[in-house]
This record gives structure tokens, C-alpha cells and sequence, in this order.
């Protein structure tokens, strides 16, 4: 139940000549509370509940707990979260022995393109792609929950 995941920006779009899976994704917020937020996904046809706890201080460490539930009963959630609806296509991209999940957001997010790496531990050294960019772990803005309240194109 525990989430080790550090997050990057990206370059460009090199990381689509190597994605093995894409998927649209449409998630909403029941709770965007900052110690704990509580999340409906709708993944191409399947629907999650999610459930994550507050980061550790370098934000790479949470508890996160999910479960897969009927699409049907997901689409009935969503109408009942906060205002602020994610969209966005995930691209996975194997690197070395992990795999990179890619999020290009549309909507309210569209522009912003990150990288996601789920580790064992904290230090684990992975391959790091061409078209990976800055490293933004920690940084609450680059949070789906973040961005469902203050989306991309209204930073400043």
C-alpha cells in the first residue's frame, strides 16, 4: 500500500515512438483535502477508486490504496466529485527494467506533459530516457488533485 514514485517533466514527444500502451484516462476528486485525497478514475473501460495518504517530505513516499470497480459505477462518482475534471492520454514506456507513465493532459491541463517512475525504493537507480526534463517530485502543482483545482493553463 505503499506508493514510491518520483515525477519529471517532459521534453518532447519522442516518448510516443516507444509507448507500448495508451489509454485515455477522465478522473475527478471527492477530496482534494492536503493530507488525503480520494479519487474516481475511469481508465479506457474500467473504472478505480483511489484513495492516497500525504507525501513524506521529498514527496516520492505515500500510502495509496485502489480498487477496481464497475465503469458504470464510476461514471456515477464522478458526477458527484469537485469541479475540476483531469483529462488525459497515459503512455507506458519501458526504460531499462521500469516502466515510464506518460501523461499528456487536454482541457483546462492541455500543454503540460509529465513522467511518472514507480520504484522499489526511494534511491533505486533507473534508466533515465532522452526525453525526459526537469524533475518536479515534491512539487505539489504537478498533483492531478492540484491541477483539478488550479489547472495548467491558469499558472502564471
Amino acid at each position: 500500500m505503499t506508493e514510491i514514485e518520483r515525477k519529471f517533466l517532459v521534453l518532447s514527444d519522442d516518448y510516443k515512438n516507444g509507448a507500448y500502451t495508451q489509454n485515455r484516462i477522465t478522473q475527478g476528486y471527492l477530496c482534494t483535502h492536503p493530507s488525503r485525497t480520494v479519487r474516481i478514475r475511469i481508465k479506457g473501460t474500467n473504472g478505480y477508486l483511489t484513495i492516497k495518504g500525504k507525501g513524506n517530505d521529498s514527496g516520492t513516499t505515500r500510502m495509496e490504496w485502489e480498487r477496481e470497480i464497475p465503469v458504470a459505477e464510476a461514471e456515477q462518482l464522478l458526477m458527484l466529485c469537485e469541479p475540476g475534471a483531469i483529462d488525459k492520454i497515459r503512455y507506458e514506456i519501458k526504460a531499462g527494467k521500469h516502466v515510464f507513465e506518460v501523461d499528456e493532459f487536454f482541457g483546462d491541463n492541455a500543454g503540460l506533459v509529465v513522467a511518472e517512475i514507480e520504484l522499489n525504493d526511494e534511491n533505486e537507480p533507473f534508466e533515465k530516457p532522452e526525453w525526459l526534463g526537469m524533475e518536479v517530485t515534491g512539487d505539489e502543482r504537478y498533483y492531478n488533485a492540484y491541477l483539478s483545482r488550479k489547472p495548467y493553463t491558469t499558472w502564471k
